[in-house]
């Protein structure tokens, strides 16, 4: 092909997106900057703590897992035609009423909460009702950017030291508990935040979330492995923690935690996910990309067809959206 036709040919990636879908994802693309620019408090906050707060630095994963799920709908998607939502910028002003009100009042959970539901409503203002039923759990899953976990640390932290005491004493070694602290003819053990399970947890939370929404179709089976999701890494925190207290009276406390931290922080992590992956797994229901409601049953419900009446223009819906942010950026210099 000579140079001049080379480089005036569309790329693969174009050709493969339905002219249908090119307004609207401009038009999205811009809106989520807006967004993201006025709210960027929040985000800033947010990214700070997936990668300095080794709790969250499983959440950088979060627009990857997004990204793939996505994916999987290519061939659903490709036959719809984005269709933007009037009743959407409901849920945006909504998100960003939550955002100020979490700025206002300093809490970061909310303001972060709003921030990430202003996105998510974005889209499903901007793509339509019918593609946000399709891409309903990506748009979901998108709530798992914000960090969560904190406000459960001190309760973590009592059930793994009862745990770990309990264990202890069964074990046969000397030890009496005030609190989170463990007392040993060894030393004094402390129950820190650190160890107190919940990134474990949190991450094993947002898998089993995963799991159950692309691989699970029973609702039984859902809330056991869930259920599992929950106990399982809560019970593994105070085996280890008793772990490391019993093999402390024997090599000494020191050698006994650092060997801890690399147990827990590569191995011990990695069995309990290939345990409870593999239990899940002569349960499997179907394959990941049939996830969600399937379109023939999206094209069959009436009240869908009714709702995507109340719709706009693409840029419409884009500009609705600058102006839904620029007003609550104002509210914040009165």
């Amino acid at each position: 092909m000579p140079p001049e036709v080379a480089a005036s040919a569309p790329s693969d990636a174009t050709m493969r997106l339905p002219e249908a879908w090119r307004a609207p994802l401009v038009v999205l693309g811009a809106a989520m900057v807006a967004l993201m620019l006025v709210t960027g408090q929040a985000w800033s906050a947010m990214a700070q703590q997936w990668w300095n707060i080794d709790t969250y630095n499983h959440l950088m994963l979060v627009p990857f897992i997004i990204a793939w799920l996505v994916g999987l709908k290519e061939e659903e998607l490709a036959r719809l035609d984005p269709r933007p939502f009037a009743p959407g910028l409901i849920g945006v002003a909504a998100g960003l009423g939550l955002w100020r009100v979490g700025e206002g009042a300093g809490i970061n959970l909310v303001a972060e909460a709003g921030a990430v539901g202003a996105l998510q409503a974005a889209v499903v203002t901007i793509v339509g009702l019918r593609v946000a039923l399709v891409l309903a759990l990506p748009i979901a899953f998108a709530a798992f950017m914000v960090p969560f976990g904190d406000e459960i640390i001190s309760p973590l932290q009592a059930i793994t030291a009862d745990i770990a005491i309990a264990l202890t004493r069964l074990s046969g070694v000397p030890a009496r508990i005030e609190g989170i602290n463990i007392h040993t003819p060894a030393g004094l053990f402390i129950v820190a935040e650190a160890c107190s399970g919940v990134k474990f947890l949190v991450a094993m939370v947002q898998l089993g979330v995963l799991v159950c929404a692309t691989r699970l179709r029973r609702w039984r089976t859902r809330a056991a492995f869930m259920a599992a999701c929950v106990i399982v890494p809560i019970l593994a925190n105070g085996v280890r923690a008793f772990a490391t207290i019993y093999v402390a009276q024997y090599v000494g406390a020191e050698k006994a935690t650092g060997f801890d931290h690399i147990v827990y922080g590569w191995v011990f992590f990695a069995i309990i996910i290939a345990v409870l992956l593999g239990a899940a797994w002569r349960f499997v229901e179907r394959e990941a990309e049939s996830h969600g409601w399937p379109l023939a049953a999206i094209q069959s419900w009436g009240w869908v067809a009714r709702a995507e009446r109340l719709t706009l223009a693409p840029a419409s819906a884009a500009f609705a959206i600058i102006a839904l942010a620029s007003i609550a950026a104002l509210t914040m210099l009165l």
